[in-house]
C-alpha cells in the first residue's frame, strides 16, 4: 500500500478534480503491474495498473492480489468502472486503503466486489490513503477547495520590507521546494497589493509540473492589464467586484458579490472545479485566512540567519503546534495542519 501512496503521489498537480490513486498488483510477493491516475479522462490506476503486466506475466494476474489506496469506482464516468475490470481478469483478492466519500461510489465499489465472490480488505494504510487525498476529500465534504497558506518570514518575524525594495528571504533549494508546491496544487491565489508590488508570474519554472490556475482577487478591479498574470497567456481567474473589467483571453473573470469574504473567494473557486489552493497573498490576505478558520495547511518558511529590524510583520497563526519540520540550509519549514483527520 505504501507503493501504492508513492505512485498516487505522481498524479498531484495533474490528476485533479480528480483522486489521486495508486494500484499495485502482486502475485507471490513479486510486484507485477503497477500504475496510477495521470489526468481526468486518462484510464484509472487500476487499468494503468493491468496493462503494464508483462506479456510472460498476463496468466498471473487472476491469482493475484490488487492493491489499490482508493475505493476501485463503480459507475460510469468518462471511463468504464474499474469493478468491470477487476472482474474480467478474474481477480479474487483486492486490498482498498479507504473508502471513496464520492457520492457515485462511496462504499458501492466494495459491495459490488464482495457481492461478486471477491475478497475485499479495507482501510489498510486508512490514514495515510486518505491524507494523500485530503485535497478531493475537502472538495467533496466542506464544498470549497483544500487551502494551503505559505509565508516566508525572517527570524524576527517579518514577510516584507514594507518598502518598495524587496526583502529576498527564501533560500535556492527552498525556492525550487515551493515551484514543487506549485506543481502540485489546483492553483494559486494572490491579492491586489502582491500582484501589483511584485507583478509575479506564479508560474512552475524551476520544478517539472503543470502551471497552476492563477487567482487574483482584485475587488475594485483596478489592476494595471499590463501584468504579467494578464499577458504571457498562461491560465489566470481574477475575482472582482466590478463588473466592468475586460481583459485578454486566456484570462477569465469572475464578478464576486459587494463586500466579498474569504468564504464567497473559495464558493467561486469550488464553482470552477478548482480542487486546491496555494495562497502565497501578502499580510492582509494570508490573515484574512486564518481569521475566518478557512484554511487547512499552513507552510511557515523562517530564515533562521535573517533579521530584517522592521517592515511588514508576519500573520498570526492561531495556538497550533507544526506536525513537521524540514530545514533547508538557514530555513525552517514548519507545517501545521488544522485537521488532524488529514494528517497521519
Amino acid at each position: 500500500m505504501h507503493r501504492c501512496l508513492q505512485l498516487a503521489a505522481r498524479g498531484l498537480g495533474t490528476a485533479t478534480p480528480n483522486p489521486v490513486v495508486g494500484a499495485v498488483l502482486v502475485h507471490e510477493g513479486r510486484i507485477i503491474g503497477e500504475g496510477f491516475h495521470h489526468h481526468p479522462g486518462g484510464p484509472h490506476a487500476e487499468v494503468v495498473c493491468v496493462h503494464s503486466v508483462a506479456p510472460e506475466d498476463a496468466h498471473l494476474i487472476a491469482d493475484s492480489m490488487l492493491y489499490v489506496s482508493l475505493e476501485p469506482c463503480s459507475h460510469h464516468g468518462r471511463t468504464p468502472p474499474c469493478t468491470d475490470l477487476i472482474l474480467g481478469h478474474r481477480i479474487k483478492k483486492v486490498v482498498v486503503g479507504c473508502v471513496d466519500p464520492y457520492p457515485e461510489v462511496a462504499g458501492t465499489g466494495i459491495q459490488r466486489l464482495r457481492e461478486s465472490g471477491v475478497e475485499v480488505a479495507v482501510s489498510v494504510a486508512e490514514e495515510e490513503c486518505l491524507f494523500a487525498n485530503r485535497r478531493f476529500f475537502t472538495a467533496h465534504t466542506k464544498g470549497r477547495p483544500y487551502v494551503v497558506l505559505k509565508w516566508a518570514q525572517t527570524a524576527d518575524g517579518f514577510i516584507g520590507s514594507g518598502t518598495e525594495d524587496r526583502l529576498m528571504i527564501s533560500g535556492a533549494q527552498t525556492c525550487r521546494t515551493v515551484h514543487r508546491w506549485r506543481s502540485e496544487e489546483a492553483a494559486i491565489l494572490i491579492g491586489k497589493s502582491t500582484a501589483l508590488l511584485d507583478d509575479p508570474s506564479l508560474t512552475v519554472r524551476h520544478w517539472p509540473g503543470v502551471h497552476p490556475l492563477r487567482v487574483v482577487v482584485d475587488r475594485s478591479g483596478t489592476l494595471p492589464q499590463t501584468l504579467q498574470v494578464f499577458t504571457d497567456g498562461n491560465r489566470t481567474l481574477l475575482l472582482t467586484e466590478s463588473k466592468n473589467v475586460k481583459l485578454p483571453k486566456p484570462v477569465q473573470i469572475e464578478v464576486l458579490p459587494q463586500h466579498s469574504g474569504v468564504q464567497q473567494v473559495l464558493e467561486a473557486l469550488h464553482k470552477q472545479q478548482v480542487q486546491s489552493v496555494l495562497v502565497e497573498g501578502g499580510q492582509q490576505v494570508l490573515q484574512a485566512f486564518l481569521d475566518a478558520g478557512l484554511w487547512d495547511e499552513v507552510r511557515m518558511i523562517t530564515n533562521t540567519g535573517l533579521f530584517a529590524g522592521s517592515g511588514v510583520a508576519a500573520p498570526k497563526l492561531p495556538p497550533v503546534q507544526p506536525q513537521e519540520t524540514t530545514v533547508m540550509g538557514t530555513d525552517t519549514i514548519h507545517t501545521f495542519y488544522q485537521t488532524e483527520y488529514f494528517y497521519s
